[in-house]
């Protein structure tokens, strides 16, 4: 028996040591993953965003952000699209009015607290509403958006959810007894924390009347179609889809998906977030009038594979106004930051097309968005290549964007991040060989006890 445990023992001691380094390096790199999708700025900047004329004549519609950050294309995509259409006064509005940090490291100064909107509106509620994805979704720092949100369904304003945004009504009580969607990932979890809602798989969006619940991410771009089709009718959103380069509308009623789930090959996300811990860095260069479709591609698919990690640069660091008027603050310019940057893309065709970052060209500036197309296929052609196919099928997957046109060509699986785990495994291996046979030794030596010690007599 005492043979036995003894062997039990030493295996249980070689697990462990096997197992220490992997579990402890890949946590740590796990959670700084996740922590850099929203890191908040720490230099107290405050820009004030760019006033824009109200015409009382048109409906408004407001995006929300939380003070914790949004996913940057739940907030993005609705607001381009629903600008394009003309048909609105559309603003981006935060609980209070300082900049907050979308997806990847991005920071939009919203153009109004919730206050500003009262006044501007004279405290008559805005007629469409969008909530995306927020990142403290279940904390109390939601509080001020979920309460705001039950104020305005008061008041009959037709909400709009984008991914899980739909766990933010949900979680406000609004879609109790009622139809809706959600992005794959969490629709199994919401069905059981709110089992009074009527989760809809395989569709773009759900249309319940006051509110319409879209699907994951690039689905928003369906939802925010269809709400323009409610009010400004079918001539209109197929007018705006054409400018902004959406291929899947679906006039007059949901497009039908297969509904993802996960799979094997979804692996890979694992090995990205608790393996990659020398994410390449790359710097996202703003400039004037880019579109808010295009900033989104950047930071959205980069920062949804997992491997790469962003930063907003500017050419002198100031605010830049987007091509309808959003305010986004960078954290530096490529000169001041360049020791950090492994890349620097740019994003917009415009910047393409001005060449703007060529004053860079020891960073060797990409331009993503040279050639004519929906903005996130030039991203997702970029990110094969220096990632793999497995990581950019699943940022398409997550995006919920078809990628049927395009070809994304590259290494198959990131081979080298997966053996890191098992390095590191047998580097805790051999560590725990040298330490039993340093403590065998040492016993061996102790059972042997001192050397004769030889006397000589006078």
């Amino acid at each position: 028996m005492r043979v036995f445990l003894r062997g039990t023992l030493t295996v249980l001691a070689f697990v462990l040591a096997a197992s220490a380094l992997p579990l402890t390096l890949g946590g740590v790199t796990l959670s700084a993953s996740f922590e850099d999708h929203y890191t908040p700025r720490t230099d107290g900047n405050s820009p004030r965003p760019l006033r824009r004329a109200h015409d009382p004549a048109k409906p408004t519609a407001v995006v929300v952000v939380g003070n914790e950050g949004a996913v940057v294309s739940d907030v993005l995509a609705p607001y381009e699209v629903l600008a394009t259409s003309g048909a609105f006064n559309v603003y981006a509005v935060a609980p209070e009015a300082r900049p907050v940090t979308l997806t990847g490291g991005l920071d939009l100064v919203p153009d109004l607290s919730f206050a500003d909107l009262d006044r501007l509106l004279s405290s008559a509620a805005p007629d469409v509403v969008v909530v995306p994805a927020l990142p403290d979704l279940g904390e109390p720092t939601t509080r001020p958006v979920t309460e705001w949100l039950r104020r305005q369904s008061s008041k009959g304003v037709l909400l709009m959810s984008v991914c899980n945004g739909s766990g933010v009504l949900a979680s406000a009580g609004l879609l109790d007894g009622r139809r809706a969607t959600a992005h794959w990932t969490g629709i199994d979890g919401f069905d059981d924390e709110f089992p009074a809602v009527d989760w809809i798989r395989g569709t773009r969006y759900v249309d319940d009347g006051s509110i319409v619940t879209t699907a994951g991410i690039l689905s928003g771009i369906d939802g925010a179609l269809h709400v323009t089709e409610r009010i400004a009718g079918i001539d209109v959103a197929r007018r705006t889809a054409d400018e902004a380069g959406w291929a899947h509308y679906s006039p007059g009623a949901a497009a039908p998906m297969t509904q993802n789930t996960f799979e094997a090959a979804d692996t890979v996300v694992g090995f990205n977030t608790a393996f990659r811990w020398d994410k390449p860095v790359l710097g996202v260069l703003l400039t004037a009038g880019t579109r808010e479709l295009e900033l989104a591609a950047v930071f959205d698919t980069y920062g949804e594979s997992l491997a790469v990690r962003t930063m907003a640069v500017g050419l002198d660091g100031a605010p830049i106004q987007s091509r309808h008027g959003l305010t986004f603050a960078p954290r530096g310019t490529p000169a001041t930051v360049a020791d950090d940057l492994d890349r620097l893309i740019v994003p917009g065709a415009d910047a393409a097309a001005g060449h703007v970052a060529d004053r860079y060209s020891a960073l060797s500036p990409v331009y993503l968005h040279g050639k004519p197309g929906f903005p996130f296929d030039a991203v997702l052609d970029d990110l094969v290549r220096v990632t793999d196919t497995a990581t950019t099928r699943w940022t398409a997957r997550i995006l919920e964007y078809p990628t049927g046109h395009l070809t994304l060509s590259g290494p198959a699986w990131p081979w080298a991040i997966s053996l890191r785990p098992f390095g590191l495994a047998a580097l805790g291996l051999l560590a725990a060989f040298g330490i039993r046979a340093l403590v065998r030794r040492r016993g061996q030596s102790s059972a042997r006890g001192p050397g004769p010690i030889s006397r000589t007599t006078r």
